[in-house]
């Protein structure tokens, strides 16, 4: 490495007059080492090519230097001025941008150096060769040393120059000499900071002023020579014929790391292969291993030896060093080398598994079945024997000899062989452990081996949907076309309830989840006369009776919900759908009503596994669960374990061991294989599917509309019914253009109580449980943004969009917000904003976002509330759904049910022709209707 590449990161630039107010481009510079490191000092000194008029200030004394100049020396008086290792790092930081001489831009350059790799901890404790206390800048890595060999290369003449200080010879130190030296300086000043001998307790190596250290340089060149030394050791094990086993002492250079021989043939060799090993390389070698039978008593039978080249190793040896000793040996500088084939990577426990289930494809899998396993050891993939398990078993020592292969018997593994008696664990737990590969047993996770029908189920699972996709057969009463990929997600919801596992339909919002339950439910009733129980948010108790009634007309179907709700009288076949708050409260009832099927819709309501709403979903049995999700994970893989162990109850062991061995690991540290070991846990039970997926993205529309019926909150109805009936009276009594103008306020004031009550009060708050629609956007709005899509949200009402911004902000949703009062500026802004990416949620009023915008970027358009004139909603949708957009998007419309905008939405659906005769004339058309009809319009339906 060039020393040109080397900067001072971190230092600042400054201009060419440096902190002490001199120009470093006028001035040399030289370091002088001396005893302790840290006393050594730069000189700067004035250039002799005419320039250091402005330094004059700055030079304070005169020396004479001894200056390089070929095979010769020639001698210089200068002006100059030492500095500090200290100040010579201010003084000379960034010399080349200052436009430094070259001496001071070399020097300037191995500071930055040295101060890199003091950063990353490259120093260590020494006694210097006065005996003093010292640091030094160690150890150093080949790449290292190669940098200080360029930074002597590059250092000029003028850089090496050596000051006359005393009557003592002149000697030109070499510029390798020099450079190390300087490193040594920096090292040994850095860290004796004024805290330093407050934080050490004492002086030594932290007080500035030379502390005597000379009775510790035994003990610090013991402790720091495999630091700075230039060999390696290592014990190499060879099998023998007559003893067990001997250590050969290997030495290898970290010069010339090409270089590796027995120690042996170092001792006594001719200087110049020494040398290539380092200073002093015999010294050093007995130095290690007297410090290596500290670790290892053995080895003083090597220190015994003239030449201490190998030693014969008894089994307790042997097999010491296949354990701790090996560790030991390593801190101590030695490692240990095993021919290959010598040592066995050693005998593992892995769990037998082998468990007749019944047939793999009969009903009714059973959790609870209790399975039992054993012990299989095997020996690098192999099976070991009965005989040969006994011999570890009874094995008085840590080493055994088996197969030709030496094996280090774990004492626990031994109590474990002895043992050998069979564990239990329930069907899933052994279905679990299959489908991962492993099983956590006491604490400690081990491999497990399976059989029997097990293996056969296992198999089953893990490739069901790829194996039965094209088997399935729409069903009966269905009055639906299903694409190919809801063909195979019923299916594979059809094997996971009828085997008894659950499961949990993860798909992406607008792939038909409630769709595939529909016909899992017409599925299952061909073959057993069972009922099904939904369990949604109260804000999609009406979608799920409209789709219900739209798909699958001949299911009866009733909404547990309301005052007059009731259980009795349950049709064979019928689906009953109610909210999770009366599930809540009535566990106990919709248990007894004995289900075959729960349904749990948006599911992420059960995530915390110790909420009243969760431990009550578990009250009510079933014979299969399902849950229905699109955000499996919101926030923490425990998200996850709280809907699987519903599902599937002890398929992910309990929540304390999961976070402990699955969720901390995964989050924390991602590591790789817990990750694919959850992965494949869970990847049978978990059926997801995103719209980007090839097999899914030819199968949808360019666009889908989905209306999402919502109920009225109590205040709303309230509201509503009040307000219809002041209405009416005053219109029956009016006739003409003011009839009609109340006709119209009275179509404005309801569809303000169908958004909120505090649109229609004009008030700021409060939001929250006063909204049917709010509570859909609640939760359609962060299921969008958490599968990484962009929705805009309509509304005809700016006051209204102004509490869904404030409501959304109470979540931490970032919004933009768009209406008639933005600036042509700002509007651009926002744009660029939500096309780009930054925000993901755009709130725009029909009239001023509804034409003239490209936002291509959305995948989703909320319809707040409907827009009587269909091509006005088309209008706006289509600034997502426009020539640009590669994506289909999805058009949610929420119609507050039983009330005109459910109406109206029926009248326009069904008569398409009345709608274009309004095109362009809002609501005025509905101002022409009689008394009857408007009435029969307006009026609050209950509902069924």
């Amino acid at each position: 490495m060039s020393p040109s590449t080397i900067t001072a990161p971190g230092l600042p630039s400054r201009e060419s007059v440096g902190p002490l107010g001199v120009d470093i481009g006028e001035l040399e510079v030289v370091f002088v080492a001396a005893d302790p490191p840290r006393t050594g000092s730069f000189y700067c000194y004035e250039r002799s090519d005419g320039r250091g008029s402005s330094a004059e200030l700055f030079l304070d004394e005169t020396i004479e230097v001894v200056l390089p100049a070929g095979s010769a020396v020639r001698r210089r008086r200068v002006r100059a001025r030492r500095l500090s290792v200290a100040d010579a790092i201010t003084v000379l930081r960034d010399a080349e941008e200052r436009d430094g001489s070259a001496s001071a831009v070399c020097w300037s350059r191995a500071l930055s150096a040295g101060l890199v790799l003091i950063g990353r901890g490259r120093l260590y404790p020494a006694v210097s060769p006065d005996g003093f206390d010292a640091w030094m800048l160690g150890p150093l890595t080949a790449a290292d040393r190669t940098l200080l060999d360029a930074f002597a290369a590059a250092l000029p003449p003028a850089g090496n120059a050596t000051p006359v200080l005393g009557v003592s010879p002149v000697a030109i130190s070499s510029p390798r000499y020099l450079v190390r030296a300087m490193w040594d300086a920096l090292a040994d000043t850095m860290v004796r900071t004024q805290a330093a001998p407050l934080v050490a307790g004492g002086g030594l190596f932290a007080e500035t002023l030379a502390q005597p250290a000379a009775s510790l340089r035994g003990w610090l060149e013991d402790a720091s020579s495999d630091l700075e030394g230039g060999a390696d050791v290592a014990l190499r094990i060879e099998l023998g014929e007559e003893r067990m086993a001997r250590a050969v002492v290997q030495v290898s250079s970290r010069i010339d790391p090409s270089l590796i021989v027995d120690l042996d043939a170092v001792f006594g060799a001719p200087s110049a292969l020494q040398a290539r090993f380092g200073d002093d390389v015999e010294a050093e070698l007995l130095r290690t291993l007297r410090r290596g039978a500290r670790f290892w008593p053995p080895l003083e039978g090597l220190l015994r030896q003239r030449v201490p080249g190998a030693l014969d190793l008894h089994e307790e040896e042997l097999a010491d060093l296949l354990g701790e000793a090996c560790t030991t040996l390593a801190e101590a500088g030695i490692s240990v080398l095993w021919p290959a084939g010598l040592v066995s990577d050693g005998v593992k426990l892995e769990a037998s598994i082998t468990a007749d289930l019944g047939r793999v494809d009969e009903s009714g899998f059973d959790l609870e079945t209790l399975v039992a396993f054993r012990w299989q050891a095997t020996l690098d993939g192999e099976i070991l024997s009965e005989e040969e398990v006994d011999l570890l078993a009874e094995a008085k020592r840590g080493l055994v000899r088996i197969r030709g292969k030496f094996v280090a018997a774990d004492p626990e593994l031994i109590i474990r062989l002895r043992s050998r008696r069979p564990h239990r664990l329930s069907a899933i737990e052994a279905l679990a452990a299959a489908l991962s590969g492993s099983i956590e047993v006491e604490g400690e996770r081990v491999g497990v081996v399976v059989g029997g029908t097990l293996r056969e189920l296992a198999s089953r699972l893990a490739s069901f949907c790829e194996d039965t996709s094209d088997e399935f057969v729409s069903p009966e009463g269905l009055v639906a076309e299903l694409r190919p990929y809801q063909c195979r997600g019923v299916a594979w919801l059809e094997h996971m309830t009828a085997s008894g596992l659950g499961g949990c339909l993860a798909d992406d919002m607008g792939l038909g989840k409630t769709l595939q339950v529909i016909a899992l439910h017409l599925t299952r009733i061909a073959n057993v006369d069972g009922t099904t129980l939904v369990i949604c948010p109260t804000s999609l108790l009406g979608n799920w009776e409209r789709e219900i009634r739209r798909f699958a007309p001949d299911v009866p179907v009733r909404r547990y919900h309301g005052a007059t709700r009731s259980l009795d009288d349950l049709l064979a076949g019928e689906i009953v759908i109610t909210s999770y708050g009366v599930a809540r409260r009535e566990a106990a009832a919709l248990d007894a009503a004995g289900f075959w099927l729960v349904v749990a819709d948006e599911a992420q309501h059960v995530k915390n596994p110790a909420s009243a709403t969760a431990r009550s979903l578990r009250r009510i049995s079933s014979p299969a669960r399902l849950a229905l999700t699109g955000t499996p994970v919101e926030n923490r893989l425990s998200d996850l374990w709280a809907i699987l162990d519903w599902t599937t109850p002890g398929l992910l062991g309990s929540l304390e061991s999961f976070v402990r061995h699955v969720a901390t690991p995964i989050e924390r540290y991602r590591d790789p294989v817990v990750t694919e070991r959850l992965a494949r846990t869970v990847r049978p039970f978990l059926l997801r599917r995103r719209k980007t997926d090839p097999e899914i993205a030819p199968d949808l529309p360019a666009r889908t509309v989905s209306d999402v019926p919502v109920a009225l909150s109590a205040e709303q109805v309230q509201l509503y019914e009040a307000e219809v009936r002041e209405a009416i009276d005053a219109i029956e009594k009016k006739d003409g253009i003011e009839r009609q103008a109340l006709v119209l306020r009275l179509l404005t004031v309801l569809k303000q109580i169908c958004n909120h009550p505090a649109q229609y009060l004009h008030q700021a708050g409060p939001l929250v449980g006063r909204s049917g629609k709010l509570a859909a956007l609640e939760e359609l709005v962060p299921v969008i943004i958490d599968e990484g899509d962009s929705v805009l949200v309509f509304s005809q009402f700016v006051e209204c969009l102004s509490l869904i911004e404030a409501r959304l902000r109470d979540l931490g949703i970032a919004t933009l917000f768009l209406h008639g009062k933005v600036s042509a500026k700002r509007r651009s802004a926002m744009v660029d904003d939500f096309q780009a990416g930054r925000v993901s949620v755009f709130l725009l009023s029909l009239k001023a976002g509804g034409v003239g915008l490209n936002l291509t970027r959305a995948t989703h358009v909320i319809h707040y509330d409907r827009w009587w004139n269909p091509a006005t909603e088309d209008q706006a949708t289509d600034r997502a759904h426009r020539i640009g957009q590669d994506r289909p998007v999805q058009v949610h419309r929420l119609i507050a049910e039983g009330t005109l905008e459910d109406r109206i939405g029926e009248l326009i659906e069904k008569k398409r022709e009345l709608a274009e005769t309004v095109v362009g004339g809002g609501e005025a058309w509905i101002g022409r209707m009689s008394d009857a009809e408007l009435a029969d319009l307006v009026r609050l339906g209950r509902g069924e």
